[in-house]
């Protein structure tokens, strides 16, 4: 049996997965992820003056109650489950971004006229699309991610990534194929609609920048934080950076199992949205007491816990929606946590 061309696109993805700068999980990410994590460490130690050790940090960033949990070596699966396999079986979008980006375009000739070209520099505006990208993921990435808390059929398959216990950077990856699905075809959409109204203005194809193919700004934000916002270090934003910026504590917030802190904090890396649609919640600079995840859940960590009574208790709300039965779907039930 031949296994090179296997063995070929398994290293391929690893490659994709840990080298490229455009990736969520590259090394140079977690690197920055690492050094910042640990200055801020050390000066909240220094702060109540205790000592500062090589042993300590590590100590501090990496605790045995978190590494050696049984939630932190389910994401390990789920990292390799979709990296590796998920790319191949569901890594696409049924949504076309070139032709709702050509829809719009078409849309916006027949009821403004025809485009015209821009007279300002290439620089210009190309780091105008990039923004206007840049909104539009995140946009797009807070509305997929307030569908997926209101509604029950969409609540099953994300709250896989609630069952999480603990939070470590490899918790990203804790999601089930249908969420990630729809996740990317609601960011083809987004997107998309962005580039059309760019392409319109400018009268150009306008490219964003870019590393790999991923938005420069979200990189910038990927390195900067985004590693942090599941993990134990409790780095908060306040006053009007808690109202732009969604910092680490505000998403440990959003997995709280506290019913005040349920359903806030949709944002990936502004708060904006969050702000506009009345859904943030300002974490205070002083560590609030978090748990997470279920407290009904026997069979969180499990492939039938979290791979497969998702499909189940989905199909269950879609029963009302069949031939004879009362149309309304099943209330969602807040989630009890441990």
């Amino acid at each position: 049996m031949d296994l090179s061309a296997g063995i070929a696109f398994f290293f391929g993805q690893l490659n994709k997965l840990l080298f490229s700068l455009g990736s969520h999980f590259s090394l140079t990410s977690l690197a920055a992820a690492f050094v910042i994590a640990a200055l801020f460490f050390v000066y909240e130690r220094r702060k109540r003056g205790r000592r500062v050790r090589l042993r300590t940090i590590l100590r501090g960033l990496f605790p045995r109650r978190i590494m050696m949990h049984r939630s932190n070596q389910a994401d390990i699966f789920y990292l390799f489950f979709n990296v590796f396999m998920f790319s191949v079986m569901f890594g696409w979008a049924i949504l076309s971004y070139q032709f709702i980006s050509n829809g719009i375009i078409a849309g916006l000739v027949t009821l403004f006229g025809p485009v015209t070209p821009s007279t300002l520099s290439p620089y210009i505006t190309r780091a105008i699309i990039t923004v206007m990208l840049f909104l539009a993921y995140e946009l797009g990435y807070w509305f997929n991610h307030w569908l997926s808390h209101k509604v029950p059929l969409l609540w099953e398959f994300h709250k896989v990534h609630h069952t999480a216990e603990v939070l470590t950077p490899l918790t990203n990856f804790r999601v089930h194929p249908v969420y990630t699905w729809i996740f990317t075809n609601i960011l083809a959409f987004s997107a998309a609609v962005a580039n059309g109204f760019g392409h319109y203005l400018f009268g150009d194809a306008a490219y964003q920048y870019a590393f790999a193919d991923t938005n420069i700004i979200l990189v910038l934000f990927i390195h900067a934080y985004v590693h942090l916002q599941h993990s134990h270090m409790w780095i908060a934003f306040t006053g009007v950076l808690g109202r732009i910026f969604v910092s680490p504590a505000h998403h440990q917030v959003h997995h709280s199992a506290d019913p005040k802190h349920f359903n806030k904090n949709f944002g990936s890396c502004l708060a904006l949205w969050d702000w506009i649609f009345g859904t943030l919640y300002i974490p205070s600079k002083e560590r609030e007491p978090l748990t997470f995840g279920f407290a009904d859940h026997p069979n969180a960590h499990t492939v039938k816990g979290e791979l497969v009574e998702p499909l189940v208790n989905a199909a269950a709300h879609l029963k009302p929606l069949l031939p004879g039965r009362d149309k309304k779907f099943a209330p969602i039930t807040e989630r009890k946590r441990a």
